[in-house]
């Protein structure tokens, strides 16, 4: 059974180029093409294709129609084809959902290639720059599980709220109702935890704690 593919770019040869190219493949049957995001998005509301093969440097909200598509049309998987060769960006797309990332800088095969992995459930991403984006988002979640092994538990957010107000550790027990020698205890882990000194770079450790965290990265697949 072949794949009904959609094509959406604002250059008009590259446009035809493709339309030309992958139409003459038998498992491939190209159902529409566009020249911007709203084409997009029409495109997959009227013709449902299997694949969509869309660029990001077009006329309109890209990522806007990107994420309506992912919400609303989980049938089309999305395989974004671009000269962006920029990490970060092609995180955000992929933690939008789209399943593949192809350079323009690629061959024709991989393109083929991204399409038929995507139609079987898998991501595609260029390779070589597939290593680049991995290696990132994995920094990322390195990162993010440091910063979370610093979150506090209720007590030490407690007893640093208690700091803040400048109370000694006799007062802090006494409000809590814990022993005085509790309150060293979690002064012990506050400290070792923040990689903090003293009492004052414990406050102010923990007052950087209040930035949010990353967003935990996809799996993918190259």
């Amino acid at each position: 059974m072949s794949i009904s593919v959609a094509f959406v770019d604002d250059h008009p040869i590259l446009l035809d180029g493709l339309v030309n190219l992958y139409s003459a493949k038998d498992d491939l049957r190209v159902t529409a093409r566009g020249e911007n995001a709203i084409d997009a998005l029409k495109i997959v509301e009227e013709h449902r294709p299997d694949v969509l093969v869309t660029d990001l440097s077009m006329p309109g909200d890209t990522l806007a129609a990107l994420e309506l598509i992912q919400k609303n049309y989980e049938g089309t998987k999305v395989v974004v084809f671009t000269a962006t060769a920029n990490i970060d960006t092609a995180i955000q797309v992929l933690n939008l959902g789209v399943c593949g990332y192809v350079l323009k800088g690629s061959t024709a095969r991989d393109l083929y290639e991204a399409i038929k992995t995507v139609h079987d459930g898998s991501t595609f991403i260029t390779p070589g720059f597939a290593t680049k984006v991995i290696l990132s988002m994995k920094t990322a979640e390195i990162r993010r599980k440091a910063q979370m092994q610093k979150r506090l538990s209720a007590r030490e957010e407690q007893i640093v709220t208690y700091l803040l107000q400048g109370k000694t550790n006799r007062e802090i027990a006494s409000m809590l109702d814990i022993s005085e020698k509790t309150v060293k205890h979690y002064m012990t882990l506050l400290m070792q935890k923040l990689d903090a000194r003293n009492r004052v770079e414990v406050v102010l450790a923990a007052q950087k704690l209040q930035a949010p965290v990353e967003a935990s990265a996809p799996q993918m697949l190259s």
